[in-house]
């Protein structure tokens, strides 16, 4: 099946509310482009040198948005154009965001990365972190950054009950941000392989690749 039919196929089966970030990471500008004409316009990438690249050559109406884990001495290359910025996951990563997006007097949108899995590899926040970065001066200092939101990574298990778990916790977390600041609209969890069941926990925004672009080719 073509690029643009799975596109098509899974955006069709999306409610209103839930926004969808094609994960373009590995694939050449050719398959992106397929996407692009197909109407999708928000691409995910997870290395910054592979997403700088590809910002340059391809239309310019495009959201980037950063997936993966953020490393600050790269965020330079990035504050220029990116949209969002998912793994956020420390206070001074934050802080190198909001100094490199001065520079082009912009402020990037953020999510904060909540730490729900079960495994060690992956990043992320606690409650306990997350509550002492937004309540800590330095970081109400910050004018060049704008907290939109929570993202969080199931752990990679087929085991339906944990991941639905995982995500709900979540949620119970980005619920009770929301009692504090209403402008935090987005949730993202869901990936190709958990997407719907990261929708009915109320997930706002799936990271979906291999559905869209086939199996990924890392060499």
């Amino acid at each position: 099946m073509s690029i643009t039919k799975k596109l098509t196929e899974i955006k069709s089966q999306l409610p209103a509310h839930v926004t969808l970030v094609a994960v373009s990471k590995t694939k050449p500008v050719a398959d992106l482009m397929e996407a692009y004409t197909a109407g999708q316009r928000i691409f995910g990438e997870n290395k910054i040198q592979e997403m700088t690249d590809k910002w340059g050559q391809m239309p310019k109406d495009i959201q980037w948005h950063m997936i993966g884990h953020v490393q600050s001495n790269k965020v330079k290359f990035m504050a220029e154009y990116v949209s969002l910025i998912h793994g956020v996951d420390s206070l001074k990563l934050l802080q190198e965001i909001n100094k490199q997006a001065k520079k082009y007097n912009r402020i990037i949108d953020c999510l904060l990365q909540i730490h729900i899995a079960e495994e060690e590899t992956k990043f992320g926040l606690d409650e306990e972190e997350l509550n002492y970065i937004l309540t800590s001066d330095d970081f109400k200092s910050l004018e060049n950054i704008k907290i939109v939101g929570l993202m969080g990574m199931a752990t990679f298990t087929e085991n339906q009950n944990q991941i639905e778990k995982e995500f709900n916790h979540l949620k119970t977390i980005f619920d009770k941000l929301k009692t504090q600041n209403s402008e935090l609209k987005t949730l993202s969890m869901g990936m190709s392989g958990d997407y719907q069941l990261a929708i009915s926990c109320g997930s706002t925004m799936v990271r979906i690749g291999s559905s869209i672009f086939g199996t990924r080719n890392y060499q």
